[in-house]
């Protein structure tokens, strides 16, 4: 009898287990639905502060310094031109734009820059402002920031934009005031964090140019661009970006040929290096050259190899090292 009672109680103790397991395992989910998700800044939208030809949301850290190099070859290949391809060693003998740039993170949301671009001897000096960040918790849905900057080419006798047939380069003149050879740039950057390996945003754009010598071209203009991030593995991304140009004298392109900037490239992060290579039909590497010359077209084959390079130093982190060894 005794016998009996304890095998009822091992069989009664082996079937109450997985109730009690259950039971615990409903109470936690109640607990977790009652519990609210923690509100945290969704954080590496973009890995850098540019995606190929468009700025990311990103911007550099406070007391972070920023130093890059971007790199455009000439036309790869092209049908209709027989100058590129071979003859060009695949447009490497030629350079459509260099740029090196210094950047600067005065706060972890606000940073400036200052860059010459071998394009038009181009020299920029701009400002990015990230006011507005996505959440976890999806009550901030997207990210915002603010990016404005200033262009002036030291260039006197030439024309500032290419293209330009030299009978009204003769009529109106190369431009010579200073002031003529001032451009503008404000643009407000959306973007969204959809997953940990695509991101995506949009860029509404504006561009003014204090003169221009086609009386067909128009001095401001609207622009809209697109670009995206998707992630293949922990240290590689597929990059690309898209601009649209709001301009009927680009749609009918007199006087000089526009084609949209498109862009295609890859990303590779190693250590405190972020290295893009690109293809595009872009010719200029900063906004105040692209969206207001591209002649190449990608329906012709005429596409450029291009390359960023980004070599982050944090000098808080440096100086204290510094003093710690001088110290020491």
């Amino acid at each position: 009898m005794r016998r009996n009672k304890i095998y009822s109680f091992v069989v009664a103790f082996i079937f109450f287990i997985p109730i009690v397991g259950l039971a615990q395992d409903d109470l936690l989910q109640m607990l977790e639905k009652v519990e609210p998700v923690k509100q945290e800044k969704v954080t590496a939208t973009f890995k850098t502060t540019r995606v190929i030809q468009a700025h990311s949301i990103e911007t550099v850290k406070r007391k972070t310094l920023d130093v890059r190099i971007s790199h455009r070859f000439g036309n790869i290949y092209s049908t209709r031109n027989d100058n590129d391809g071979p003859d060009s060693f695949f447009g490497f003998d030629n350079i459509s734009d260099v740029r090196l740039a210094v950047e600067y993170g005065i706060t972890d949301n606000v940073m400036i820059g200052l860059g010459r671009s071998q394009r038009h001897k181009l020299i920029d000096g701009f400002v990015k402002y990230r006011f507005y960040t996505q959440t976890t918790d999806n009550k901030r849905p997207i990210s915002l920031a603010f990016f404005g900057n200033i262009a002036a080419s030291p260039e006197k006798k030439s024309a500032f934009y290419s293209g330009v047939k030299d009978s009204l380069v003769q009529t109106f003149g190369p431009s010579k005031k200073f002031l003529h050879r001032l451009s503008y740039t404000a643009q407000i950057i959306i973007a969204r964090k959809f997953s940990p390996g695509v991101s995506i945003e949009l860029l509404p754009t504006y561009i003014h140019r204090n003169f221009v010598k086609n009386p067909l071209d128009e001095n401001s203009m609207f622009a809209l661009g697109v670009a995206g991030r998707f992630k293949v593995s922990k240290r590689v991304a597929i990059i690309a970006d898209y601009f649209y140009v709001f301009s009927p004298y680009r749609y009918n392109r007199k006087g000089a040929p526009f084609y949209m900037p498109i862009s295609v490239g890859v990303e590779i992060e190693t250590g405190g290096h972020v290295f893009h290579i690109d293809v595009s039909n872009a010719q200029g590497i900063v906004a105040n050259n692209f969206l207001v010359e591209s002649p190449a077209s990608w329906e012709y084959a005429e596409i450029k190899l291009g390359f960023n390079i980004s070599r982050v130093f944090n000098l808080e982190k440096r100086l204290k090292k510094a003093k710690e060894v001088t110290e020491g």
